[in-house]
């Protein structure tokens, strides 16, 4: 970590600390021992495993909608990873259910029982691989080349940015390197623009 840090404003820091309170919720699916896992997958985009977890979750709660997406393992460079969690929410149970989907299985399924504000996505939104190509051109690709940085994290959601269009559904792209402050890239996940950037 930096032992230093540029200030940054509390408008950009408010959607940051939204998305670490999400990742940290749904950390513990991540956490399977590695052991249990007997071949490593080859690397999917984020929508290869939503039908399976969609099932899932309409056998859980048929009023359940998709209200977030991440990766839960490494990203490789087209925006792929081999395992993403997919979180739901369910309007008539009041609950959020989260399933990790890997190799064509759900290997972890658990409910959160702490409370979210987070609405259904949008439909339509672009996958991982060409969010990643939009971020990447935009300042991914320089920041990882000046700094020696990865894209460490790709988060799906609704509601992430706060200035003209508090209702998108967006992707969040965070780019780390050592000693230097993460690079956020939030993109319109429907159009396709970037719609902010930011370090912190």
């Amino acid at each position: 970590m930096p032992t230093t840090r540029r200030p940054v404003s509390s408008r950009a820091t408010r959607p940051a600390l939204a998305l670490l309170w999400l990742a940290l919720l749904l950390a513990p699916l991540a956490l399977t021992s590695q052991r249990a896992l007997a071949r490593d997958p080859a690397p999917v985009e984020a929508r290869v495993g939503l039908d399976l977890a969609s099932a899932a979750a309409v056998s859980w709660a048929a009023d359940a909608q998709l209200v977030y997406v991440e990766n839960d393992e490494a990203l490789d460079p087209s925006g792929a990873a081999p395992r993403w969690s997919y979180l739901f929410h369910s309007h008539s149970l009041d609950r959020h259910r989260a399933y990790s989907v890997r190799d064509g299985r759900i290997v972890e399924a658990e409910n959160l029982e702490m409370k979210l504000e987070a609405p259904p996505l949008g439909a339509g939104w672009m996958d991982s691989g060409a969010a990643r190509h939009v971020a990447d051109d935009h300042a991914g690709l320089e920041f990882c080349r000046s700094h020696g940085g990865e894209l460490r994290s790709m988060l799906l959601m609704r509601g992430a940015i706060e200035v003209d269009a508090p209702d998108e559904t967006t992707w969040m792209l965070v780019y780390l390197a050592p000693n230097v402050p993460a690079l956020f890239v939030v993109i319109d996940a429907a159009a396709g623009k970037v719609r902010r950037t930011w370090r912190g």
